[in-house]
């Protein structure tokens, strides 16, 4: 009797610090995995696009996500959660997972879809510049 309720402690404990550490479906990144639609595209207008996505950057992203995307724009300060460091995301993440993230936002976030809002071109231009951040 002793050893079951040993062996039950023992399998408590092992199932709490599986879900404390996130147990569940997740990559080294500790970002999203690619929806198969997404995964494995990449920018087809190349890094000259950079320019051009600054500008849309700064029309659209910079207010929540700074203008140096470090996710401290004026408007991310009142966020929760706040918007994320795209610094730190786009040395993580491919051309597909930012392609993605854009199109379709993230759902418990203010990150809005801006599929029907942005072209495909400016969102590729968008992740180009997103690209040059330091």
């Amino acid at each position: 009797m002793k050893k079951i309720v040993i062996g039950l402690l023992v399998l408590s404990l092992g199932a709490m610090a599986l879900a404390a550490c996130g147990g569940g479906a997740s990559n080294s990144t500790g970002l999203d995995p690619v929806p198969a639609e997404y995964a494995g595209v990449t920018n087809p207008l190349g890094p000259d696009a950079a320019s051009a996505g600054a500008e849309v950057f700064a029309a659209n992203c910079a207010s929540c996500h700074g203008e140096k995307g470090y996710g401290d724009g004026p408007a991310g300060a009142a966020l929760d959660p706040a918007p994320k460091n795209l610094v730190e995301v786009a040395a993580q993440a491919g051309d597909d997972y930012l392609y993605w993230r854009i199109n379709t936002g993230k759902e418990g976030t203010a990150m809005v879809a801006w599929k029907g809002i942005l072209t495909e071109d400016q969102i590729w231009q968008a992740v180009a510049f997103i690209r040059t951040l330091k």
